[in-house]
């Protein structure tokens, strides 16, 4: 009677450590997921929103982001327009880049600010000397 129950013990114990070996790749899977899908609503859609994937099987994928959801993104080929829908699972690695055109006003008025400073340095030694 005892080798029963130290082995139902046993075996009821390898069941859960088996049933929690399992459940944790899939919580790492499942936040990995969430990860892309932020950065991807943080890239947005557009043109503008340049991306670079690797799937799980190995696909590469190069374009911009030109659909986005809670289920999927879209990425469109810049070249030949093909659309390939990516389910945010499917993903292995992600780079992105996405310039906003608030970026580009503020580093134009940055040059702008820079090439006056330079002009009113050049006309003040001119001027001084």
């Amino acid at each position: 009677m005892l080798k029963k129950t130290i082995s139902l013990t046993v075996a009821v114990l390898v069941m859960n450590l088996s049933i929690f070996a399992f459940a944790v790749p899939n919580e790492k899977e499942a936040r990995f997921a969430e990860k892309v899908k932020s950065e991807i609503a943080k890239l947005g859609t557009g043109t503008d929103a340049k991306i670079k994937i690797k799937l799980k099987d190995g696909t590469k994928l190069k374009g911009y982001i030109s659909e986005a959801d809670n289920q999927r993104f879209v990425i469109t080929d810049a070249k030949t327009g093909k659309q390939t829908p990516v389910s945010y699972p499917q993903v292995q690695t992600a780079k992105g880049n996405n310039v906003s055109s608030g970026v580009k006003i503020l580093i134009g008025v940055a040059a702008l600010v820079a090439l006056v400073i330079i002009l009113i340095a050049v006309v003040n030694s001119q001027g001084g000397g």
